[in-house]
């Protein structure tokens, strides 16, 4: 272990979240040296698991359940936790510094961090699959397979990716997507076409510019009052931060817990993982990223400023795809871009590099089907705050 905890740093630290952001901030600080107490409430009664496989290896079946476990007993065992599986947090009372639980408990804190994540969106009707913990994905695998239909409602990157998982099983899909051209909001319509075309090509019913009113029995209903007959409906319209236990806590709450650069929402109170909203200053904007690096990465930043560090947490996100053959790897904040360019490779052939401008600076790239290394020179640059001009200068 490095240094002992400072002094004044809160010797009783709460996670409420037992996710890959609740861990890595529990590590961390073990790793800094805090020998106090820390509770880490977790309302699955799973310790903490990996979430990216559920769309991929664990809904194809490549994986089984024992895969997930983000660390063995040992490992947690030996960072001496006071775990609370299967407690959901009800409440915050931020000048008693207490958590209510759902047993009726109450535990105290001189530190707080929040890492409760999200929750899928659903839509009017009836109950529909949706995506987000290890029994939904088992759910959903034992409605997969030749002759079973399938209806995405969403084709962001978590429905596309069950879309293509569903597809490979010789399951019959039907992708539904309001806008004109997948992901165009986020990588671009050129290469949001790019997306769209793989799904065609295996055999997926795509179908753009159509909007879900509502799940019935037999499939789900569109707006124009026509039914589109599906075995099964997989609900993938995005999600909500689970941020309502913080009602009445005085704590501020928009599109997720809203945090300054320090990812600190008030006194003692951090957040990390998919709930928080941060003010990147490398990017001069807030977000909030639900993507699995960016949540350990943000929950070691949380657990260090809560210590003392206070170091501003400035990251270029990363996230990755598995579609089909297409491997997808992407940095930066690819939203609101002004402009893409093509570096390397070839679209048509599914084997490029894009990198975007949003103003005057190189703000983001996307790889497909490219190494991985390919696109860190241009993480780099990102983090440089490199202006577009040399970007294109490099590029061509």
């Amino acid at each position: 272990m490095s240094a002992p905890t400072t002094a004044g740093a809160p010797d009783r630290v709460v996670i409420v979240g037992a996710s890959a952001a609740g861990l890595a901030a529990a590590e961390t600080l073990r790793r800094e040296g805090h020998t106090g107490t820390i509770t880490l409430i977790g309302d699955e009664s799973a310790a903490p698991y990996d979430r990216p496989p559920l769309s991929k290896e664990i809904l194809s079946g490549a994986w089984s359940p024992d895969q997930l476990p983000l660390r063995t007993e040992t490992d947690l065992n030996a960072l001496g936790l006071d775990a609370r599986y299967g407690s959901e947090a009800n409440g915050l009372d931020a000048a008693a510094r207490t958590v209510l639980l759902s047993d009726g408990s109450v535990v105290p804190y001189d530190g707080l961090i929040v890492a409760t994540g999200v929750r899928p969106r659903q839509l009017p009707g009836i109950p529909a699959h949706t995506l987000r913990t290890l029994d939904d994905a088992l759910a959903l695998r034992n409605r997969l397979g030749p002759g079973r239909t399938l209806a995405v409602v969403g084709a962001g990157f978590l429905g596309a990716e069950a879309a293509a998982v569903a597809a490979s099983m010789g399951t019959r899909v039907i992708l539904l997507e309001p806008a004109p051209v997948l992901l165009a909001h986020a990588v671009g319509e050129d290469i949001g076409r790019i997306f769209s075309q793989a799904h065609l090509d295996h055999g997926v019913d795509l179908r753009t510019a159509t909007t879900v009113s509502e799940v019935v029995t037999g499939g789900v209903r569109l707006d124009d009052g026509s039914l589109v007959e599906a075995d099964t409906v997989l609900v993938a319209i995005g999600s909500r931060p689970n941020t309502e236990w913080l009602t009445g806590s005085g704590l501020p709450v928009g599109d997720g817990l809203n945090c300054d650069m320090y990812c600190s929402a008030a006194g003692g109170v951090y957040g990390a993982g998919d709930v928080a909203r941060w003010h990147n200053s490398l990017f001069g904007t807030s977000m909030r990223i639900e993507h699995r690096t960016n949540a350990a990465e943000q929950g070691m930043a949380a657990a260090r400023n809560l210590l003392g560090a206070q170091r501003p947490f400035a990251p270029v996100p990363y996230f990755w795809s598995d579609q089909y053959d297409m491997k997808i790897r992407a940095c930066g904040y690819l939203r609101g871009h002004d402009e893409v360019h093509i570096t390397e490779g070839s679209v048509e052939e599914r084997k490029f590099t894009a990198v975007y401008r949003t103003g005057d600076h190189l703000t983001g790239v996307l790889s497909v089907g490219m190494p991985p290394k390919s696109i860190r020179p241009w993480q780099r640059a990102i983090a440089a705050r490199t202006p577009w001009t040399l970007t294109r200068e490099a590029a061509a």
